[in-house]
């Protein structure tokens, strides 16, 4: 495979973007996967896993994280704390209907091709499966949106183009160094139902402009006929 955009920086996203936080979990991605994501057993697949630092909460609601990404880099990081493969998201090596649930969290900006990759969690999904998606808040984050000062979020033209962009109000972040894909919110939900998905329940993270939307859908039963 050809190298992935995260490899350059996977040292610095490890040590000094991640390394740097507490366990305050600012703008709830950790409690949106709770949420949405519940207890249960067996293995969970996270498609786009990265260093792996949402497999102790997988695990904490009594559930087996294994992990799949792209960035070889990311991956060296994410060995210690879960079992792993380097693959693409849009063909998951996991055999079809396997597991219970799949999650992919602050991934989605990152795969261009995201509506393919909803398809191949669907697929591998037995019925009944549960998805949980926590991303980045397609109406308040992207090159559109200003957040310098979180109590006034500007938001200005760009974000009904649906577009890749480095643009960035902040250096200090990933997406001014690797970019980013837009999904205005009806495509992003669109690509849910289009992949076969029946969405569930869904809910918003940050204050006081939320900076994550996550959202739960199922695969639904087979049918008799």
């Amino acid at each position: 495979m050809a190298p992935a955009a995260y490899d350059a920086i996977a040292d610095w996203y490890e040590q000094e973007f991640l390394g740097g936080r507490d366990d305050s979990d600012p703008i709830g991605i950790d409690q949106a996967l709770r949420d949405l994501l519940g207890p249960g057993s067996g293995t969970c697949l996270e498609i786009g896993c990265g260093t792996g630092v949402h497999a102790a909460t997988v695990r904490s609601l009594g559930r087996t994280p294994v992990g799949v990404d792209l960035s070889a880099g990311m991956l060296r990081h994410a060995r210690g704390r879960l079992p792993v493969a380097r693959g693409d998201a849009e063909r998951v090596p996991v055999r079809s209907g396997s597991l219970g649930s799949v999650i992919a969290v602050m991934v989605h900006t990152d795969m261009p091709g995201y509506p393919a990759v909803l398809r191949e969690a669907a697929r591998v999904l037995r019925p009944r499966g549960v998805f949980v998606h926590v991303g980045v808040h397609p109406c308040f984050c992207g090159g559109f949106a200003d957040r310098a000062d979180p109590a006034a979020v500007v938001i200005r033209r760009g974000y009904a183009d649906g577009h890749w962009t480095k643009a960035s109000w902040t250096d200090q972040g990933v997406r001014d160094k690797v970019g980013a894909s837009h999904w205005p919110l009806p495509a992003l939900l669109n690509a849910f139902l289009d992949a076969g998905l029946t969405l569930e329940r869904f809910t918003e993270g940050g204050e006081p402009t939320p900076a994550v939307l996550a959202v739960r859908a199922r695969k639904p039963r087979e049918s008799a006929g």
